[in-house]
């Protein structure tokens, strides 16, 4: 049965929100219609999240959270309340964001939509040999893991040369591992422990005490009247620094560790994970981690062969599952792809499937930008998603810049008029046809469409790529012009990133320029990243006749309570940390002594609370203004320039990247669907900033799905057919124009469409 939107009856029927103010919103109200599909629009920065999630999404969480005992609530994160004056008829929101799904290895596709755990049952009621409980063929329990790398599919090895140096004694500094420099505490107990002589030569130590110095167990040891425990090297690397997120190592460490170890594919299991107990087990001629390596698609064939009685309920579930999957364009992924190594958007839309069979209705649930990565092929499928979730009976909040998803809408409300400070206002809410005929900046550019270039750029040059076999890719051997607008397209899967960033990097003068995490500390923002501070700190020195470091909240100037961070976390062992704001700064970062010191009337918190576009007028000329017009020219102008790098989206990140990387001559520029998070208005101006880029010398090679950037380009290399091992080859490569009048692929049929409308 299919649920049809009606005209609210009632004021139940309206989310109500009165008077908003969280981060730019200006005292926002607006009432938003429940089980319909509402979509969020405005330029980047215009305050659409902070009202979607940070709003309505926050408060609706906050609320559930309260319904629990006060001894559960002790170990949530203590979140406020959202600043808005008052906000009724709330429903339980789900939020489906682009949040990678965390860099645990034991997290795959298959275990974060329960399709592994289906599969599991299924081999445990009819597998032959039987092996009847299911978790003998989870690689996450004990019974089932394979030994060897307990589940992991992989060994770290570590290259015992980077440890140490043999010509050296402890005394002399042997060991060359980060934290182990003479007179540390971890070097103590080495010589101190009794078992080693200090002053001996490593690599004259016999084989009891090359043993006793890298694999002794941990033991207890009495010098004098002090008991310690030792443990060889290598165990106590492997427990102290191996197990720790490599991300948030200190740099040092992590170089080390990425030198030091050696991930190899687990020779006992072949990178299947489990034992050879749970490998033996057949189902239909197929075991387990046979069907974990399939391509979904596949998969789900070979489950509808699967008609034991025994398992027909959990065989159908399994394939509506497998279905969706391959619904929102991840037929090409298998169930063994561990979940950290998804894009934003792929997890996004993982995440989705899981809502997609439930049973709940009247649930608010909430999408960032559910098109991200998505062909104009599989927006399509998309939007029948998103419209099956709203006729189920909830309500869709969706934050969102393509105008295949805005035309779908039952409610649309605009944000603007600009970014940032001259954001944060409602322009427009109703219906589709209201806001084209709105005249704001959403609406004048809603059917605005790219044209095909009249003469397209000659190539200067050529980069070859012979014979790529990355991944799905066929043997591919392709030439990237150079000194042109180059558009690598196809669907989701089908092998555009494993082309470009497989083969294009290892030529010389590459830049990529990729929505990757920024490596740093959370105390890192657009100011230290870009290099901005730098002369900020110079100008109020001088202004000020006093020391530049005053003006660093890493360094001297920095409040003593929160060590300049402006916030003060607190560690809740098993859940995410809490941070709150530092009642001693006021989260201003700095000692009061230093904001006494002034710029043109500005105190130095105060200049890094600007956005990019105010401080564009505040600092007029030098190099500070360069950096700043930098961002500008990227669309960043909304940015804050001491807001943490952790909360920029990967769209945002890439632009940032590119803002440093735009002084270089003569580069081969690699991008990553650079429109990501950009409305509509913003991709002419990304436009002509490739343009200057190519003007300037430079080649510009961008993977991307949007038909406006495809149609400007000079050059395309489309790969397909399909996604997978339907993909890996170059179906076309010329120009747009000759693209749209012969050629017959996916993005030739809708870049002809996107065209003619």
């Amino acid at each position: 049965m299919t649920f049809e939107p009606t005209t609210p009856a009632d004021t139940h029927d309206t989310i109500e929100v009165r008077g908003a103010r969280e981060n730019n919103l200006d005292n926002v109200s607006v009432d938003i219609p429940k089980r319909r599909l509402s979509v969020f629009t405005g330029l980047s920065g215009s305050g659409k999240s902070s009202l979607v999630f940070g709003t309505i999404a926050a408060e609706s969480q906050r609320l559930i959270n309260e319904t629990y005992t006060a001894f559960l609530q002790s170990f949530m994160p203590s979140t406020g309340r959202p600043d808005v004056d008052s906000l009724r008829n709330l429903s339980a929101a789900i939020i489906v964001d682009q949040e990678r799904m965390g860099a645990n290895s034991r997290s795959t596709v298959g275990t974060a939509t329960d399709a592994h755990a289906m599969l599991r049952i299924v081999y445990s009621r009819v597998g032959t040999p039987r092996l009847e409980p299911s978790s003998l063929f989870s690689f996450n329990n004990a019974e089932g893991m394979c030994p060897e790398c307990e589940g992991l599919g992989r060994t770290d090895q570590i290259d015992l040369e980077e440890l140490y140096d043999r010509e050296l004694s402890l005394n002399e500094g042997a060991i060359t591992v980060p934290g182990y420099t003479v007179d540390s505490w971890y070097w103590q107990v080495f010589v101190h422990s009794g078992l080693l002589d200090a002053d001996k030569r490593l690599d004259d130590y016999t084989d009891q005490e090359w043993n006793t110095f890298l694999y002794e167990p941990l033991t207890k040891v009495k010098v004098g009247k002090n008991s310690f425990s030792y443990e060889g090297l290598v165990p106590k690397i492997k427990r102290t620094y191996l197990a720790k997120d490599r991300d948030k190592m200190q740099p040092a460490l992590r170089a080390f560790v990425e030198r030091a170890v050696v991930t190899s594919t687990c020779p006992e299991c072949a990178g299947t994970r489990l034992n050879a107990a749970a490998r033996q087990v057949k189902v239909a001629g197929r075991t387990i981690t046979e069907c974990a390596s399939m391509q979904i698609d596949d998969l789900v064939s070979f489950v509808r062969t699967i008609d034991d009685p025994a398992v027909k309920p959990l065989v159908d579930t399994l394939a509506h599952t497998l279905d969706s999957l391959v619904q929102v364009g991840l037929g090409y992924l298998s169930l063994d792809r561990e979940s950290g190594t998804l894009s934003g958007g792929e997890a996004q839309r993982v995440k989705m499937v899981r809502h997609l069979g439930s049973s709940l209705s009247d649930i608010t649930y909430v999408f960032d930008e559910p098109t991200v990565g998505l062909h104009p092929h599989d927006i399509e499928r998309m939007n029948n998603l998103l419209l099956g979730l709203r006729d189920k009976g909830n309500t869709v909040l969706v934050v969102e810049h393509k105008p295949e998803t805005i035309a779908i809408a039952d409610h649309v409300v605009d944000l603007g008029p600009g970014a940032g400070p001259r954001g944060g206002t409602v322009t427009y809410t109703g219906d589709v046809a209201g806001l084209r005929a709105s005249g704001t900046l959403t609406g004048r550019h809603l059917d605005h469409r790219i044209r095909l270039k009249d003469e397209v750029r000659t190539a200067t040059g050529h980069l070859p790529i012979h014979g790529a076999n990355t991944h799905n890719l066929r043997d591919v051997s392709v030439d990237v012009p150079l000194g042109v607008l180059t558009v690598v397209t196809g669907v989701a899967g089908s092998g555009k990133s494993s082309l470009i960033h497989g083969a294009l990097p290892r030529h010389e003068g590459v830049v990529v320029v990729d929505q990757s995490a920024i490596r740093g500390s959370r105390r890192s923002n657009p100011a230290t990243y870009t290099g901005l501070l730098d002369p900020i700190r110079t100008a109020f020195a001088r202004a000020n006749q006093v020391k530049a470091s005053l003006f660093s909240a890493n360094s001297e100037g920095a409040c003593p309570e929160c060590k300049g961070a402006g916030v003060i976390y607190t560690d809740l062992a098993m859940m995410a940390g809490v941070a709150s704001t530092c009642e001693k700064c006021q989260g201003r970062r700095f000692k009061d002594e230093v904001l006494q010191y002034t710029l043109r009337g500005k105190d130095i918190s105060q200049v890094l609370a600007m956005s990019v576009e105010t401080a564009r007028e505040f600092f007029t000329s030098g190099n500070a203004r360069t950096i700043l017009d930098r961002l500008h020219d990227v669309g960043l102008g909304y940015l804050g320039l001491g807001q943490p790098l952790t909360t920029l989206s990967g769209g945002e990140r890439q632009r940032l990247k590119l803002a440093i990387s735009m002084a270089k001559q003569g580069a081969v520029y690699v991008l990553d669907e650079p429109t990501t998070g950009l409305h509509l208005a913003d991709v002419d101006r990304l436009l002509a900033l490739l343009d200057r880029l190519v003007q300037d010398g430079n080649t510009v090679v961008v993977i991307e799905h949007h038909q406006a950037v495809m149609a400007h380009a000079d050059h395309i290399i489309d790969l397909g057919p399909g996604a997978g091992h339907d993909g890996g080859r170059v179906v076309f490569e010329g120009s747009p124009e000759r693209l749209v009048e012969q050629g017959q692929t996916l993005t030739a049929r809708h870049l002809r469409a996107y065209l003619e409308r």
